[in-house]
């Protein structure tokens, strides 16, 4: 039964392991998308900054007065600030292969691409090496975490044996 359960736990963490490279690629894609888009709301504010002679500091704390403006300052903060940081991570993963990109998982974890991608993403039988990798991988992961689990639980169901001394 413990052998069973081991595969199955490999057969479970072959399946998903196998799904991550084209995951992660269809994550950089949308990446790149929303670079281009927050690239786009960034240079317009930097041409209506330079427009009346502004840097894009200035036009940022020239930005108060009421409580909208205030608003649409803190909004315009965020904006540049997770701009840097999504070109950041378009950079370092725009040309990296699958093992590049799950050495660098952390920089897949924008909130709103993620359930973007996710959202779109269809599983598939991975035709690649990679995939191939991916899923043995996954495999060895799961037969041994189940093996380890069990290995476990196991110790704890046993008796311990009395001593007469």
């Amino acid at each position: 039964m413990g052998q069973i359960l081991n595969l199955g736990g490999g057969a479970i963490l072959l399946v998903a392991a196998s799904q991550f490279p084209e995951y992660s690629q269809q994550y950089v894609q949308r990446l790149g998308g929303a670079v281009d888009e927050l690239r786009l709301v960034a240079g317009d504010f930097d041409k209506s900054a330079q427009r009346v002679g502004l840097t894009r500091q200035q036009a940022l704390e020239s930005m108060t007065g009421n409580a909208f403006q205030k608003a649409r300052q803190d909004d315009m903060i965020r904006t540049f600030t997770r701009l840097d940081r999504l070109e950041a991570d378009l950079v370092a993963l725009n040309d990296a292969g699958p093992f590049n990109r799950l050495a660098n998982v952390a920089r897949l974890s924008d909130q709103g691409i993620a359930a973007r991608a996710w959202q779109d993403f269809r599983p598939a039988v991975p035709l690649t090496i990679d995939g191939f990798l991916f899923a043995m991988g996954g495999f060895f992961a799961g037969f041994g975490l189940f093996r380890g689990l069990g290995a476990v639980f196991s110790r704890r169901r046993r008796p311990i044996a009395k001593v007469n001394a």
